[in-house]
Parts: structure tokens; sequence; C-alpha cells
């Protein structure tokens, strides 16, 4: 039974919980399939939705979250204040005080870090805010690229993999490939001296 009086309504979210909840971009077969909905309503739902740019469909046609996403988060934050609510959490957990702990988002193949906690004892390398680096060798960037497909991290390197930072970081998209295999199985990414000699972190 519909929870709202707007059938239609409660497909949409439902299509977009489903999306926002799966590790992997969804076909629209695989959704229409997942929540029992008909193919043509799934159909229309998703064209909907790519319209606004609420979704995005991949060369594989394949549905991620689209940018629209980010002006509600725009508001949103102007009322919460999301790195706000990051500095909120650190405190509230004392064994992440002694760690350098930062927010991060995904931007044309480069990690940006929005927010950071430092550790009492210097990393020798600098997290504040706007600072980007090639997700590649970011254990936060290492955990998103893990959501989107080879085709997709290719594209947004244009074929030309990013110049490796330290002599541990990987230098090709096959091994890095391996890599993102073993995250989406983990859940957890790793930067084993990457960005910098000596400095390890996970990401998630």
């Amino acid at each position: 039974m519909s929870s709202t009086a707007v059938p239609a309504l409660d497909k949409t979210f439902q299509i977009l919980d489903l999306i926002t909840d799966s590790s992997q971009p969804l076909t629209a077969a695989h959704i229409a399939k997942e929540l029992g909905l008909p193919r043509s309503s799934t159909h229309n739902i998703l064209q909907s939705l790519l319209s606004k740019h609420v979704i995005y469909k991949d060369p594989e046609s394949r549905f991620y979250l689209g940018s629209y996403l980010m002006y509600w988060a725009g508001k949103y934050e102007q009322q919460q204040g999301v790195v706000q609510l990051f500095k909120d959490l650190i405190v509230q957990y004392p064994v992440l005080l002694q760690h350098t702990v930062t927010l991060s988002k995904l931007d044309l193949g480069e990690v940006v870090f929005l927010a950071c906690h430092e550790s009492p004892a210097p990393l020798g390398f600098t997290f504040r805010a706007g600072v980007r680096v090639p997700a590649v060798f970011s254990a936060t960037g290492k955990a998103m690229l893990s959501t989107l497909s080879m085709d997709s991290i290719k594209s947004l390197y244009k074929d030309a993999f990013p110049t490796p930072m330290t002599q541990h970081g990987v230098n090709n998209f096959t091994d890095l490939a391996t890599e993102l295999a073993a995250i989406q199985d983990s859940r957890v990414s790793l930067d084993d001296g990457q960005l910098r000699d000596g400095m390890y972190c996970l990401g998630t």
C-alpha cells in the first residue's frame, strides 16, 4: 500500500533509496526487479529524474545519484553545517582525537578536503580545506572511486593515469582496478604511503 496519496512519489523515493544504498550503479532492469515495479513506470521515473539531473546515467546505462542533489545538500548544509557536524562528531570519539581525520569529496578525479582534525603528532602533509590531490592515491579517494565503473574512472582522467606522488603510488588502471576490487569487498580503503612516504591512511 502506498504511504502517501501520490504513489508515483513513493516509487520515486524507493528508486532513489535503492540507488543510494547500492554499492554499485544499477540498471533500470535491476531497479524494476529489485523493487517489484513495472518496467514502464520505472523507465518513466528514471527519465524524469535524469532530465532534472537528480540521477546520472553512465555509458553502460547504469544509474548513479546526480549533481542536482548538491543543490539540496547545499541548502541543508546552510541549515545544519556539514563541516560543523563533522567537527562535533570527532570530539565525541576520544580515540579519533589522536589521529588526523578528514572530510572530503570527489571532484573531477581529485579529492578535495573539506575539513580536517589534525593529530597531535604532525604528519608532514597538509590536509587543510581546499587542498586537492589525485583520488587514485588517497584513501578516501579510492573509497569513492570504488563506487564507479572503470570506464567512468578512465574518463575522469581522459585515459591518462596521474603521475604517482611517491614510489609506492599505483601507476596504472589495471593495478588500480585490483585495489578497488578489494575495497568493494572490505568497504575499507588504504593509502599505504601513496600520498607521502611513511604516512598510512584508511578511508571509507
